[in-house]
């Protein structure tokens, strides 16, 4: 993997994230955890994070909250009501949120580990 720091934004008690930061490490990359939760300025990021990948790619529609909305908050999840409903879940925040500093990647597959690796 290339240098240069980047974030990661997750949850402490989440498989994927921990396998992201574990395979970070390994690759000596410089890596800072941000909880999504407990330490993340959601109102600034997740609109941020919306502009650069969009909703399709952001909301986690796999996760036992998204399970919970109903089918009114599912359909405004991927569109105008993306953001305020980020900010209220975090746990719908696919995960991990990796920000190198040009550009925002989500989740831990071949094509995030591939960028990364640029």
């Amino acid at each position: 993997m290339s240098a240069g720091p980047v974030t990661l934004y997750g949850l402490k008690n989440c498989d994927t994230c921990k396998k992201a930061l574990k395979a970070l490490d390994a690759a000596d990359r410089e890596t800072a955890f941000v909880d999504i939760r407990s330490e993340a300025d959601l109102d600034r990021l997740v609109p941020a994070w919306l502009k650069a990948v969009g909703p399709e790619t952001l909301v986690n529609r796999r996760s036992t909250t998204w399970r919970s909305l109903s089918e009114a908050e599912k359909s405004g999840a991927l569109g105008d009501g993306a953001a305020d409903l980020l900010k209220a879940n975090p746990t719908l925040i696919k995960r991990p949120v990796i920000d190198t500093g040009a550009e925002i990647l989500v989740g831990w597959d071949s094509g995030t580990q591939q960028a990364l690796a640029r």
